[in-house]
């Protein structure tokens, strides 16, 4: 979810700028929060922000078209969007392991088996 609400974000203001508009701070609170609650919803299928895109783009009185102007290199975006995430993820989870007191000591080698026979 945070690529897909930073990628929303930059891209809405890209669409704006490209298009000649000026977004006031009260238009840039509005896209940051519609980008937080799409990017939740968001399914996690390509090409998934693109819809989601629309919604803020709406929200805000910019062109539909300007979706149009990102199309072409939004696989490769998909592709950064998706490492954002995994990163953000694994970040989270290793957080929440050593709160819980748990080490990473160990990880990747493989078990000790005893053979008592």
């Amino acid at each position: 979810m945070d690529g897909t609400a930073l990628y929303e974000c930059v891209a809405t203001i890209f669409i704006a700028q490209v298009y000649g508009f000026h977004l006031s701070f009260a238009a840039q609170l509005i896209i940051v929060v519609t980008a937080l609650l799409a990017s939740i919803g968001a399914a996690s299928v390509p090409m998934s922000g693109m819809v989601m895109m629309s919604i803020i783009l709406n929200a805000v009185g910019l062109p539909l078209e300007g979706v149009a102007v990102i199309l072409a290199v939004d696989r490769i975006l998909d592709m950064f969007r998706t490492m954002v995430n995994v990163l953000s993820d694994s970040c989270g989870a290793v957080i929440v392991a050593r709160l819980e007191g748990e080490s990473l000591e160990g990880i990747g080698t493989p078990p000790v088996i005893k053979n008592d026979i």
